[in-house]
């Protein structure tokens, strides 16, 4: 009987997961011939260009240490099959699509961590059927696979206190080392991540240990690099480029890069060498702080509009097509429930207070800078498991006793 049950159970799981996985590509399917970008454009293609024609990683003819390397590598990998532009842009969509497809289905693995399969279920088809994931991936921008990395991220961070075994800390390391080249903000989630492990759930140290060296050889390749080229232990400087971008007297929630007199000039005395990005950042990082400094009250009010817009929807966004209904509409009743969800939630959980602290740092180290519209998508799995837990005790509350 037992077995029985097991097998049923399993096999059940087995066609939830193929069904949400197989109805995700049918839909994103039209939508990258429809709606998908037709081409490389801005720093993609001169950094692609530059791999394809020089096999050097460079971004306006310098060194690049602007730019994260993992998905400008992403794209250099379909170009060579040599295909023409818009099948190598299709191709590149197509795989974007799959990402995102895998990402619906270890999603329900992940969701069956906290609920019922019902649930799981319901929230996973929830997630594949949100405009802006589906939107996401008609697009060369890095944040369908971000969103992919971080969901598989989560679900090997809940095995290992479970598993602990080489491989749970292999696939966990793997992950990690992907995200730090993708997102340097994620150094950040990283750090915070492993210390809750060895705290909370009392994994010990020679596993974490060994989980850092992991991802210390993932992303030594491209340390290294940066090391030998710009005398730097970094994988990107961005910083102060993206702190300057939310932070300055023209600055909106989405940010804006208006440049000053006095910053052109700084701007235009840079030597043009290979330490040019470094030095470019470094400008931009000064001016930054001197703004912030010289008006506190100013950036702390912009920093809590972006919040907000982060958690909710942006009142004053100039972005195309923002308050089309079937993106404001679904993103605001998200950002109320989840909040709900995250009120309602077992504090006594560890597993759900990490997501809860990983969720409000993602909404600081954002809103520290600039919010664009795609950025949202870094906390949506968060916000659908968050508003699970709403749906849940609305169920529990209102409707079990008529079962």
């Amino acid at each position: 009987m037992f077995l029985n049950n097991y097998h049923h159970f399993k096999n059940k799981e087995i066609s939830i997961l193929i069904f949400l996985f197989l109805s995700s590509v049918l839909i994103r399917i039209p939508t990258i011939f429809i709606l998908g970008d037709a081409s490389l454009e801005n720093e993609w293609k001169d950094i692609v260009n530059s791999l394809s024609e020089h096999g050097q990683f460079l971004y306006k003819g310098l060194p690049n240490i602007f730019m994260p390397p993992l998905y400008a590598f992403y794209l250099y990998f379909f170009s060579i099959f040599n295909l023409e532009e818009q099948n190598y842009i299709q191709l590149i969509l197509l795989s974007q699509v799959l990402l995102s497809s895998i990402s619906v289905a270890v999603f329900y693995k992940l969701n069956k961590i906290f609920f019922s399969q019902k649930i799981s279920f319901y929230s996973s088809l929830l997630f594949s059927l949100f405009p802006l994931h589906i939107y996401a991936c008609s697009q060369i921008s890095s944040i369908t696979l971000q969103v992919f990395l971080t969901i598989l991220f989560f679900y090997f961070f809940f095995e290992i206190p479970k598993r602990r075994n080489l491989l749970s800390i292999f696939l966990l390391s793997l992950v990690s080392g992907l995200l730090i080249l993708l997102r340097g903000e994620f150094i950040v989630i990283f750090v915070l991540s492993f210390l809750y492990l060895l705290i909370f759930f009392k994994v010990q140290m020679k596993s974490i240990l060994l989980m850092v060296l992991i991802t210390l050889i993932i992303i030594s390749p491209y340390l290294v690099r940066n090391i030998l080229v710009f005398n730097s232990v970094t994988i990107t400087k961005s910083f102060g480029y993206n702190l300057w971008k939310g932070n300055n007297p023209n600055s909106i929630v989405e940010g804006s890069v208006f440049l000053n007199k006095n910053l052109q000039k700084q701007i235009e005395n840079i030597p043009n060498d290979e330490y040019y990005q470094l030095n470019l950042d470094k400008v931009y990082l000064d001016e930054a702080i001197k703004n912030i400094k010289e008006e506190p009250k100013r950036y702390l009010i912009l920093f809590v509009k972006k919040a907000t817009s982060f958690l909710f929807i942006d009142i004053k966004s100039s972005q195309p097509n923002y308050y089309n209904f079937l993106h404001y509409l679904p993103v605001l009743l998200l950002g109320a429930t989840s909040l709900i969800g995250i009120v309602l939630s077992d504090k006594k959980s560890y597993q759900l207070n990490y997501l809860i602290l990983i969720f409000f740092v993602n909404i600081i180290i954002f809103s520290s800078f600039f919010i664009l519209p795609r950025y949202k998508l870094a906390i949506l799995p968060l916000q659908i498991i968050f508003t699970n837990i709403f749906i849940e005790y609305i169920y529990k509350k209102f409707f079990r006793r008529y079962e």
